[in-house]
């Protein structure tokens, strides 16, 4: 042995404090980490794959009788699985986040700008619209639920005010909210269609004169309440052979009103996977 390896001081014990016995005998049902941007890559219709950039949450049980989970192992979990994210390789970070966490159940939440070619009505002029899309997943061993939120922004048009109003009608921009089950995978784009389908009219980020005219008449031969808009995503939700659980939420900007109008309908067509926790036991 050398001189200097001889000379060299043994490395310190550093401390593992979250490992460390809790005595207040409460357990903690979500902790981890929130708020992490993360580049990732989600399932296109049209392009097989998108590029984004999604904020992204996950968690993990903590039982009563220790102190703190460890934050870095959620960071380690999500970097050695890449950045394509799709349902099939969710179920897997979530099953690591429990096997690396020592925990009976996981939840991972992913929220990412969503963006779809659009062209305007008359000109045919090509633009970007941005959505939000988002994926809650949760895991109880080998049991998982997922769900998939879709945010769109629409047009509404007043029924009231068309009927009643001499000159026009007062419209604004409405955000419909909708979260599904589903047996099969359901394409973010399917449920975007559905929703702009069903309000007075769908929005564009590039529109010229003509354009302007189109969409402002459309509208108004549309009008909807926001009791329409709900109505309308679910008729369209209830056909939809694969959706299994829905919530629809609109919630309308209003115009003339120091307000907004809300409406919300939530379905269940056939019984979710129940997480009933059944608590390994915890390594040291």
């Amino acid at each position: 042995m050398s001189q200097n390896a001889k000379n060299k001081p043994a490395a310190a014990k550093l401390d593992d404090k979250q490992s460390e016995r809790d005595h207040r005998e409460l357990g903690i049902d979500k902790v981890g980490v929130r708020g992490l941007r993360f580049p990732i890559q989600v399932r296109d219709r049209v392009r097989r794959v998108q590029n984004t950039v999604a904020t992204i949450g996950m968690f993990v049980d903590l039982p009563k009788e220790f102190k703190g989970t460890h934050m870095s192992r959620f960071v380690e979990v999500l970097n050695a699985h890449g950045n394509i994210i799709h349902v099939e390789n969710i179920m897997q970070i979530l099953q690591e986040l429990q096997k690396k966490l020592n925990s009976a159940t996981s939840h991972i939440e992913i929220e990412f700008p969503y963006f779809m070619g659009k062209q305007s009505p008359v000109s045919r002029q090509k633009s970007l619209m941005d959505y939000v899309a988002r994926f809650d997943a949760a895991a109880c061993g080998e049991e998982t639920d997922f769900i998939l939120t879709v945010k769109v922004k629409v047009t509404t048009l007043c029924p009231c005010s068309k009927a009643i109003a001499k000159y026009g009608a007062h419209n604004q921009r409405g955000e419909v909210t909708v979260a599904l089950r589903f047996k099969k995978i359901v394409w973010i784009e399917e449920v975007i269609a559905m929703i702009e389908a069903s309000a007075s009219s769908e929005l564009y980020a590039l529109l010229k004169r003509q354009d302007e005219k189109a969409v402002t008449e459309r509208a108004y031969e549309n009008p909807v309440f926001v009791e329409d808009l709900v109505r309308n995503v679910a008729l369209r939700l209830n056909a939809h052979r694969l959706v299994t659980w829905y919530k629809v939420e609109a919630e309308n900007y209003e115009s003339i009103h120091n307000h907004n109008a809300y409406a919300c309908i939530e379905k269940q067509r056939s019984i979710p996977i129940k997480l009933a926790p059944s608590r390994p036991a915890r390594q040291s």
